[in-house]
């Protein structure tokens, strides 16, 4: 198995590992895959390892700070 670490990994390679972790978002029309993909940005830009980007997730759902914003739907109504 290849390594995920930022020092492994080239940009473009970790955009590749969110985009298959994630699936399409691209097609998402419950409007939380967006946010998803944001919560991932620091690991592509090589700033967080992965681990620490779903820990600091974790901790702002356990501590009930808001997580990744709701987009607008498919048909543009907010949920």
């Amino acid at each position: 198995m290849k390594s995920y670490l930022i020092k492994d990994t080239t940009r473009e390679e970790r955009e590749q590992i969110v985009a298959d972790a994630l699936g399409n978002i691209e097609a998402s029309c419950d409007g939380c895959m967006p946010g998803l993909a944001e919560m991932y940005q620091p690991y592509i830009d090589g700033e967080m390892e992965l681990r620490e980007c779903n820990a600091a997730f974790r901790a702002r759902y356990i501590s009930g700070q808001q997580g990744p914003e709701k987009r607008m739907s498919c048909s543009g109504g907010l949920f």
